[in-house]
């Protein structure tokens, strides 16, 4: 195992998860985790991976569909909006790369006009309604108060095969040692 993938770091990069401390005390957050997609001295953008919203994509984007797809709720920030990431698909012209295969796309419209004609296959895609956002310096402070463990560089494995409910534990028991105890945590203390 590589320590120092876990270590964590006061400094976050695209493509990082963050991982939510086991008592976050806002709800948006509780047991998140949290691909980031953009970190600059503007500030930062991340979709949370594990939090499912009660709708279905066909009932947003009004598009026939044979499965259902879930819609992850992205963040507290602009729920009104739709955005999705993706692993490579060489059709896409219009995506921002995160990390090795993991892309954020930017045109949803192109991915609409290609489910229409079954050109991508859709569960290399997860699709978000809001995004989480911060100001400059906002998530590093956020960090160095210990509200986040940062997770260097998840791949396709931990944001598209691992299941949603079972993800912010996974990741923690993967980085050993302390973490590993957090992932057993009790949502409510006082009733453990």
């Amino acid at each position: 195992m590589d320590y120092f993938k876990f270590q964590n770091v006061a400094k976050p990069k695209v493509g990082d998860l963050l991982i939510s401390e086991p008592f976050m005390p806002d709800d948006n957050f509780s047991r998140s985790v949290v691909l980031l997609t953009e970190h600059n001295d503007k500030g930062s953008v991340g979709f949370i991976l594990n939090k499912t919203s009660e709708f279905k994509l066909d009932e947003l984007i009004q598009l026939k569909m044979d499965n259902p797809v879930n819609v992850f709720r992205g963040g507290p920030v602009e729920l009104d909006t739709l955005h999705f990431i993706h692993q490579k698909n060489d059709n896409l012209n219009y995506s921002s790369k995160v990390s090795d295969n993991i892309y954020w796309g930017l045109d949803f419209n192109e991915v609409l006009a290609l489910m229409e004609l079954d050109q991508i296959e859709i569960n290399d895609f997860k699709f978000f309604m809001g995004y989480c956002g911060w100001d400059a310096g906002q998530l590093e402070k956020e960090i160095s108060e210990n509200s986040w463990i940062v997770y260097r560089g998840g791949g396709v494995e931990e944001i598209f095969d691992t299941p949603s409910d079972t993800l912010w534990s996974e990741l923690l028991n993967d980085m050993g040692t302390r973490f590993k105890i957090y992932s057993n945590y009790p949502i409510d203390p006082r009733l453990n």
